[in-house]
């Protein structure tokens, strides 16, 4: 029931949020929140860490923007395009990756990644260096608008939250149990007569879909793509944010992906207030310093925080309630 309640309080502040805070902002968030549940799913549920997520994210925004820009199509049809290029990708790269483990898969996933980077670079679609620009929003359905930012807010709320259903359903089904089993125990898995490796893929392409349609998301929101998107640090943002948030939580990159846009966002106007607060000129740099300032968190959830801010919190209340039970 309490946990009812608390989804219920959430859903009320989300749909209130845009009216006190810019809808942009949010929707932006909202993208990379999804971004790390799908990563999650993976190195959380399935104890698979990939550094090709970057890839999923950024092709996905590519070919939505291409779809919609270029091909005139429907704005729920390039999503649909967004996502199904993450999966495919995503379906290629596990397929070559997925029968390695610990950091050769990792690193396979990395270069497989990085490949795909260079092709964007490249390619005349992605814009090169530019970008891929002036991408419309377009009609939902034909007939909703989805210029005004308050509508598209909405629309970007429904994606994310049936995004976050999508992957708390399928961590608490009996495929979601079986990949917990993988994680604690591969071989234990194997012996009971799991065939490991399709259950690990098929997780690899369900977390590459849902990256893909963050990626196809957030390029709706903004109107672009660029190259930052499908470059290896996105890969390593969103292990930052999953890490910082508490890795193997439903809640955790949720709160970690929060965490890190408002630093990268509105660190500089934290500084500006610090700066006239204490007349100490140097906090005007710290918009300058997003990827210093965002190291030190790593640094001191990694030494102070090992289970993230909700893994924390989670093992707090669980000694509480252990001792008010004796």
């Amino acid at each position: 029931m309490n946990k009812k309640i608390g989804i219920a309080v959430l859903l009320i502040l989300l749909l209130a949020a845009p009216f006190g805070i810019y809808p942009v902002f949010l929707m932006k968030m909202l993208c990379f929140a999804l971004f790390a549940c799908a990563f999650n799913l993976l190195i959380g549920y399935t104890g698979l860490l990939s550094f090709g997520h970057a890839a999923f994210f950024g092709w996905a925004g590519y070919l939505c923007g291409q779809a919609l820009k270029v091909w005139g199509l429907p704005t729920e049809l390039g999503l649909i395009i967004g996502t199904l290029t993450g999966a495919l990708i995503g379906l290629v790269m596990g397929l070559l990756a997925i029968r390695r483990q610990g950091i050769y898969f990792t690193m396979i996933t990395l270069a497989l990644a990085q490949m795909l980077f260079f092709v964007a670079l490249q390619m005349p679609f992605t814009g090169g260096e530019d970008g891929l620009q002036g991408v419309p929003r377009g009609k939902l359905l034909g007939f909703l608008s989805l210029e005004s930012d308050m509508t598209l807010y909405y629309v970007v709320l429904a994606i994310a939250v049936a995004g976050f259903a999508l992957i708390v359903r399928t961590i608490h089904s009996p495929f979601g149990q079986v990949l917990k089993a993988i994680k604690e125990n591969e071989p234990r898995a194997i012996s009971l007569g799991y065939d490991v490796a399709r259950y690990k893929l098929l997780a690899f392409v369900l977390s590459a879909g849902l990256a893909g349609l963050a990626g196809a998301t957030k390029t709706l929101v903004l109107g672009f793509e660029t190259l930052t998107d499908v470059h290896w640090s996105m890969s390593g943002l969103v292990v930052l944010m999953t890490l910082v948030g508490g890795l193997g939580t439903i809640l955790g990159p949720i709160v970690g992906a929060v965490i890190i846009i408002m630093l990268e966002n509105k660190l500089g106007d934290i500084g500006s207030w610090l700066a006239n607060a204490t007349s100490i000129d140097w906090f005007n740099t710290l918009g300058d310093s997003v990827t210093i300032v965002t190291g030190f968190i790593f640094i001191v959830c990694v030494l102070a925080f090992r289970k993230g801010i909700v893994g924390e919190i989670q093992a707090l209340f669980g000694k509480g309630q252990a001792k008010s039970s004796h």
